[in-house]
């Protein structure tokens, strides 16, 4: 499991002081990047120079509890399956005050070459990656 924590920012919160629905998505996003820092030059590497990435085809998320400005998230991320191009990713987004689950994602991506804009298979280093942090 790969753990990253970070606060709620304001202007991630609505008009009911809540963390607005789709910036889940941009906390799955931030988790996936943290996720390959332990590849030589992280993802930015990945995605700008060996120009290989993981682009979504599948996204789920339950809400289960409300995330407020200035509460601290932690992200716990795993991987549910792996294929030979594809993973599924899941995120435990949770408030570290008190432990609550505030939501579950399953996030599924096809690892893919950027130039030729198809599927392709993982090189050693990311199938590693991925590998250490399966969940069965």
């Amino acid at each position: 499991m790969v753990i990253l924590e970070r606060a709620v920012k304001f202007e991630e919160v609505d008009a009911a002081g809540i963390v607005f629905f789709a910036r889940f998505a941009t906390y799955a996003h931030e988790a996936m990047e943290d996720f390959f820092s332990q590849l030589d030059g992280g993802y930015v590497r990945l995605i700008t120079e060996r120009r290989l990435g993981l682009p979504a085809v599948k996204l789920e998320t339950d809400f289960l509890a409300p995330l407020r400005y200035g509460d601290v998230i932690r992200i716990e991320t795993s991987v549910a399956k792996l294929g030979r191009r594809s993973a599924v990713f899941v995120y435990e987004l949770k408030r570290k005050a008190d432990g609550v689950l505030a939501s579950r994602m399953r996030h599924t991506v096809v690892f893919s070459d950027l130039e030729a804009m198809q599927s392709c298979d993982m090189p050693p280093d990311v199938r590693a990656a991925f590998e250490a942090h399966v969940v069965e």
